[in-house]
């Protein structure tokens, strides 16, 4: 239902979008006015001709609006379908109707470099993940714009079928372009559906097709009770299955997502300013408002699924992963969330062993080369994890490294690797790599040492 409200004084209109499921607003447009409101009530019988005379002239000026102002007004305009009331995070309540009682139903605790799982109830167990389904879409996207498949100024345009999307929206109008950069703080900040169909169509063709791509990488990477039916995580249609993840599966691939500053640029938005200004993206995450550190990563929400989250903070060289599953109100989802990443910051700390670059303390043979050996490096920052109170923890380091390699030798180029072992668990494996290029050694030195 569109509400309306006029003012004399021809200030601007202010227009309102109810969501009837939950009794709340979600502001299309807005504008302040000086002067008194006038209603479509009629009051007497002159009143009510000035108010037919001023409702007639006013549809006339809306009519020759959207004549001008094309897709931007349709967006404004666009209708919400029946499938709102299914998922609408911008607009859910802070109680849902599924029967949940416990603060929670799942959970996992996750840091994300060694995948140390430090809290979980039940965390294997599948659960509807609603908008959840979108951490998918942003790891694929992620991982295209890393390997140059992708662009940030890529254009993308609405497609009549991504227009016609319900739930949580930005009112996408058949034929409107913008950034993928844009479509992704749509998808990520307000959890857009009609962005989501339209970039998963850029990306793959159609979103039947990249559901194929999210279910492979959800393979890859083990996720053995994930499976996606769909790229936005609607509750399903007749006949359609739904999709579901559990509570350490979507922690593994929040420790993907957080290798990506892109994601991470995203996803800590509070508010930011859509289709020139005219809408406004304000992040369902609210623990990045109120969570100190906290810079992702995705909410999801439908009645069956209740209110869930997968929350990230970054505190002292530390970050851990928070999934909350299966919540009855909205704010206890967040508060469960936030009680348990503040745990895991009070008692664990990521200790540094070796930075990056630094020397791993082992030689490696080179054959054919200008040099006899080489020192491998770190080709990242080795850490353990390890519970505050136990100060003298000691890791052991298990190194796998060739007997020798062959140059030519390009620096940075993988010739080993190393593992972090504390308590006996293994913890981190680490690259190790060239600290610089080896040339091939002279034809006759070759010789001679294939003798020797």
């Amino acid at each position: 239902m569109l509400g309306v409200i006029k003012r004399e004084d021809g200030g601007k209109v202010e227009a309102e979008k109810f969501d009837r499921s939950s009794h709340e607003g979600v502001s299309l447009a807005s504008g302040s006015a000086k002067g008194p409101l006038v209603t479509d009530e009629p009051i007497a019988k002159p009143v009510a001709r000035r108010s037919f005379v001023r409702a007639a002239l006013w549809l006339s000026a809306v009519a020759v609006t959207d004549l001008i102002a094309g897709p931007a007004r349709a967006a404004l305009r666009h209708s919400h379908t029946a499938q709102t009331s299914r998922d609408s995070e911008a607009s859910a309540t802070t109680a849902n109707s599924s029967g949940l009682t416990d603060p929670y139903t799942t959970a996992c605790v996750m840091e994300p470099t060694t995948r140390t799982v430090i809290f979980d109830k039940d965390m294997d167990r599948p659960w509807p993940t609603a908008s959840l389904a979108k951490m998918m879409v942003m790891l694929i996207v992620a991982e295209k714009l890393a390997d140059g498949s992708l662009k940030l100024d890529d254009k993308v345009t609405t497609s009549a079928a991504a227009s016609k999307m319900g739930g949580s929206q930005v009112y996408l109008a058949e034929g409107e372009t913008f950034t993928l950069d844009d479509m992704m703080k749509a998808v990520v900040v307000h959890s857009a559906n009609d962005a989501t169909y339209a970039v998963t169509e850029y990306v793959a063709g159609s979103a039947d097709a990249f559901v194929v791509l999210m279910n492979e990488r959800a393979e890859t990477l083990g996720l053995r009770n994930t499976h996606f039916y769909s790229v936005h995580g609607l509750p399903p249609a007749p006949g359609q299955g739904e999709d579901v993840s559990s509570a350490y599966d979507l922690a593994i691939i929040g420790s993907e997502l957080v290798k990506y500053p892109d994601v991470l640029r995203w996803s800590a938005i509070d508010t930011a300013p859509f289709r020139n200004g005219k809408f406004e993206l304000r992040n369902t995450n609210h623990l990045v408002r109120t969570f100190p550190g906290c810079d992702g990563l995705k909410t999801g929400f439908y009645d069956k699924a209740g209110f869930n989250v997968v929350a990230t903070a970054h505190r002292e060289g530390l970050r851990v992963i928070a999934v909350v599953l299966g919540s009855p109100r909205k704010e206890e989802n967040f508060e469960q969330a936030a009680t348990m990443m503040s745990q895991g910051f009070l008692h664990y700390e990521m200790r540094t062993l070796a930075k990056q670059g630094a020397p791993a303390g082992r030689t490696l043979a080179v054959k054919g080369g200008t040099v006899w050996t080489i020192t491998p490096v770190w080709g990242a920052d080795a850490s353990m994890l390890a519970l505050r109170e136990r100060s003298n923890i000691a890791p052991s380091i298990d190194y796998k490294l060739p007997t020798s390699v062959t140059a030519p030798i390009k620096a940075g180029a993988q010739v080993g690797s190393a593992q972090i072992i504390v308590d006996g668990k293994p913890q981190q494996t680490v690259a190790l790599v060239a600290p610089n290029d080896v040339g091939q050694a002279a034809w006759y030195w070759r010789v001679i040492e294939r003798w020797y």
